[in-house]
């Protein structure tokens, strides 16, 4: 087992010394008595908060017209009473302990209203960072920080953490590095993210630049930001990066093995953002999966159908596979509809009738005329198809396709438009003339069904 180092017992030894000095100031008579003022003002902010809470939470629920931001600080205010009012307390009875008394007969009050107030403002200025987990971290870091700073501990504190260390090489690792890169880092990727999303709603709302370039330039962004975050918060925080370069690097190569499929879909998002192949909005039919793009992520495109799944297609199926896009260099779509008609009805009433009729469809293109012509000479029809055009394939294509199959059935009957159908007709097998006269016989229950 390792045995203790000289430099880290001379810092514990500190450590604990101005401890000590700490905790004799205060049983000293003239602090003594603070502390049980303390201790009183704790117990009636206690009760205050008790009484209050039920009021503000019912004046909350009244509010039904305000902004949810003013109903969050409501919210906040309710969950920290406590604090608040502890903190109002203790500086009203200092100001009135030093307009009739010595200052230094409140001092010790006056530092846990100085302790309480920070407390407030950093759980008020933390609540900027998102990410519950990160909020959590630097908030306790800053509590921890601030509390120590004004009891003048953190000398003291700083030499323990930092003789609590570990040798590889060339590189020192200690615990007070460890804590002040996570602080900071915390900090600078807390601040990136603000950063990025300010940039992107920035972009989002420029008409000039294209779909697929915002989101690659708000990605990008993203990932510069994060990484410089990293490394300055690294840097700041007294980090030697270049004892780790051959670590990371064999850390890089075995993740590059490892992640073969993770980096492969990376580059393919990066691919498709910079060809501008599909881009948020268009229609695009991959496999049996048909729908439009709603997000275009670094891992993944999203694509939502028209009955509400939502698919995740990785962006390396969309670089090497085949995909239909719907609406890549324009939202038209030209549909076809086939039907018959009667022998007896005449080829170019029946073809006008179906044009008019498609033209009928609100989602019909009329600018683009639709056509119908004869394909052939069926067996019981005349067959024809008619095609079409439509500018928003993200409205579906089946619904489409079935009003002007609806619009063709009115018409047809309309104008006497025949739409046949196969007829099949039964004959009895050794037919007599008994028979054909409606007459029974012996053994003509089997049946021959032709055409």
């Amino acid at each position: 087992m390792e045995q203790v180092s000289p430099e880290m017992i001379d810092a514990a030894q500190g450590l604990w010394s101005r401890m000590a000095l700490f905790f004799q100031t205060m049983l000293v008579p003239t602090r003594l008595y603070q502390l049980v003022a303390v201790a009183g003002l704790i117990g009636i902010a206690w009760a205050v908060a008790r009484l209050v809470s039920p009021l503000l939470t019912g004046w909350l629920r009244s509010r039904e017209n305000w902004p949810k931001w003013r109903l969050r600080v409501g919210l906040l205010i309710d969950r920290k009473l406590l604090l608040l009012a502890f903190t109002v307390l203790a500086w009203a009875v200092v100001l009135v302990m030093r307009e009739v008394t010595w200052p230094s007969r409140s001092q010790l009050i006056a530092l846990a209203a100085t302790i309480a107030t920070a407390w407030t403002g950093i759980f008020f200025l933390a609540r900027i960072i998102s990410n519950r987990f990160l909020r959590r971290l630097i908030s306790w870091a800053a509590w921890i920080w601030v509390t120590l700073y004004l009891l003048e501990l953190t000398g003291p504190v700083g030499e323990f953490l930092d003789s609590v260390a570990i040798t590889i090489g060339e590189l020192r690792l200690s615990l007070l590095t460890v804590l002040k890169a996570m602080m900071v880092t915390g900090l600078m990727i807390a601040g990136a993210r603000m950063l990025s999303r300010l940039i992107a709603g920035r972009l989002s709302k420029n008409d000039d630049i294209s779909p697929t370039m915002r989101v690659l330039t708000a990605k990008l962004l993203q990932v510069l930001l994060f990484s410089l975050a990293i490394i300055v918060g690294l840097k700041a925080a007294g980090f030697d990066l270049t004892g780790l370069a051959v670590f990371s690097g064999a850390v890089g190569v075995g993740l590059g093995f490892g992640l073969q499929k993770v980096v492969s879909n990376l580059v393919s998002g990066v691919i498709i953002l910079l060809d501008k192949s599909i881009k948020p909005g268009d229609v695009i039919s991959l496999g049996d999966t048909f729908g439009w793009i709603e997000e275009l992520g670094a891992r993944y495109v999203s694509v939502v159908t028209r009955d509400g799944k939502e698919y995740l297609i990785p962006n390396e199926d969309l670089v090497t596979g085949q995909v239909v896009n719907w609406s890549h260099s324009h939202n038209f779509v030209r549909l076809d509809v086939q039907f018959g008609a009667s022998y007896a009805d005449n080829p170019h009433k029946v073809s006008e009738i179906a044009i008019n009729a498609a033209l009928g469809v609100n989602r019909v293109a009329s600018h683009r005329r639709p056509v119908c012509w004869v394909t052939g000479f069926g067996d019981s029809s005349v067959d024809y198809v008619l095609r079409f055009w439509i500018g928003d394939a993200t409205g579906g294509l089946t619904n489409v396709r079935g009003q002007v199959f609806l619009a063709l059935w009115d018409a047809f009957h309309e104008h006497g438009i025949s739409i046949p159908f196969p007829q099949r007709e039964v004959r009895l097998l050794n037919e007599t003339p008994a028979a054909r006269r409606g007459g029974k016989q012996p053994g003509s229950n089997d049946f021959n069904g032709t055409d």
